[in-house]
């Protein structure tokens, strides 16, 4: 999340002529004039070596060097190619080698193993240019812009390289999955690290910082970093920041996963980015901010047109559990549950059973409409709408978070996914792994 960072100090450099930065980030908010940083260099001794900048510029994939307080630069680069799908992982790698007598060859960008060749800025640095010095800050999550302003990475990173004293392409880290035909990370790629060289895999929770390439390069943790199931290999849903919310009054927030909406006046819709149509599902929502009548928890088939300004049932393609009760489904109120009036605090878990045309919904813990509800089949995603409240809709989509606080106990029957509650036997983290598997 943004003010989260991790950094270390360098030591001596292998070749400061050559390096290598590969990383897989998947971002919440890149489009607009979002600059965002995926690591950064600012040295503290030398102010000819003093900022590398690698991360967003403006929707594109941004690299630079600049020295001398901004007054030197020596690589500004940025890619016609946008990256603005929120819901995916990219695959980012920088190789640069400023020994090579052609100029354009000295800084390599790829993007999921695709040379980049069309730039909006393209400036190369000077042949046997040096970048790197001794006694500098390394940030991983953050880069210093030139006006000295931090722009930090909102969203996930996985899978981080640094590698000082060789420039390595991309098919080094990753590689094409013969099956799906899917870019996928390799896990233990063959590198020489160099001696400021590591490797973050983020798989301790408790020691986020640690390298796994046999330096011991250890970073020290800023900021509330927390640890994530959605990987490269195995991507979650989230909600979709491209659609379906008011943008000028709500929200999306956390990796995309908790929608806060207008303090007055709008309809509120979200949507999540995967949607089903077989298969039995589960995921779970905890209530913040200030919950009314027409807080609407549910489904909405992502083939009906949607648009911001509808509850989830109140229109052909719904169906939503409203918060005192009342069932919504395309439109239509059939019954009214009793005893429901769920509010702030409130944990309101889904269960969508395709193989039988049902969803459940349960409150705390407990089943609301005990035989399920018979809905049409359709392809249905997540989805959740609120008026005008203030509202804040925390999913965890089996993460094991609702925003940024870790759930108190996980449940049984998980599959390897976090949900505070006992999931339902048969049924499913929505994931790409599960969808292959159960969908």
């Amino acid at each position: 999340m943004a003010s989260t960072y991790l950094t270390k100090t360098s030591t001596t450099v292998t070749n400061d002529k050559k390096f290598t930065v590969s990383a897989w980030v998947k971002g919440s908010d890149l489009g607009g004039s979002v600059q965002a940083g995926v690591c950064g260099h600012r040295s503290t001794t030398n102010a000819g070596n003093s900022s590398f900048q690698f991360g967003l510029f403006n929707g594109g994939y941004y690299a630079a060097f600049v020295s001398n307080s901004g007054n030197d630069v020596h690589i500004n680069k940025v890619t016609n190619r946008l990256l603005r799908d929120v819901h995916a992982w990219y695959h980012l790698v920088i190789a640069v080698d400023s020994t090579l007598g052609t100029a354009s060859d000295r800084v390599k960008m790829y993007i999921n193993g695709e040379l980049q060749t069309s730039f909006s800025t393209d400036v190369n640095p000077p042949q046997d240019r040096t970048f790197l010095n001794d006694s500098c800050n390394i940030d991983v999550g953050r880069l210093t812009y030139t006006d000295g302003a931090f722009k930090y990475w909102d969203g996930i990173i996985s899978h981080f390289h640094f590698v000082d004293g060789t420039a390595y392409p991309a098919s080094t880290f990753a590689e094409t999955d013969t099956t799906t035909g899917i870019w996928k990370p390799k896990t233990a790629p063959s590198v020489t690290y160099g001696n400021n060289g590591f490797f973050l895999k983020f798989e301790n929770s408790g020691a986020m910082g640690t390298d796994s390439s046999g330096n011991s390069n250890t970073f020290t943790v800023n900021g509330s970093m927390t640890q994530l199931l959605d990987t490269p290999s195995n991507v979650y849903v989230n909600l979709n920041s491209l659609g379906f919310q008011d943008a000028a009054n709500s929200q999306l927030s956390n990796t995309n996963t908790t929608f806060t909406g207008a303090t007055s006046g709008d309809h509120n819709l979200t949507i999540g980015n995967l949607a089903v149509d077989t298969g039995k599902w589960y995921w779970e929502l905890k209530l913040g901010g200030t919950i009314n009548d027409y807080s609407y928890i549910g489904i909405r088939d992502i083939e009906s047109n949607p648009t911001k300004q509808q509850y989830v049932g109140t229109v052909t393609g719904g169906v939503a559990l409203r918060s005192d009760g009342y069932l919504n489904i395309d439109g239509s109120f059939p019954s009214q549950f009793s005893g429901i009036s769920y509010t702030t605090g409130d944990i309101i878990s889904v269960g969508l059973d395709l193989d039988n045309n049902k969803i459940y919904w349960y409150e705390n813990g407990t089943l609301i409409n005990s035989g399920g509800t018979t809905i049409t089949n359709r392809l249905y995603a997540p989805s959740a709408s609120m008026v005008g409240n203030n509202g804040i809709f925390n999913f965890n989509f089996g993460n094991g978070f609702f925003g940024t606080t870790a759930i108190a106990s996980a449940g049984s029957n998980g599959n390897g996914s976090l949900f505070e509650y006992d999931v339902p036997s048969g049924y499913y983290a929505l994931n790409t792994k599960n969808i292959n598997s159960h969908g």
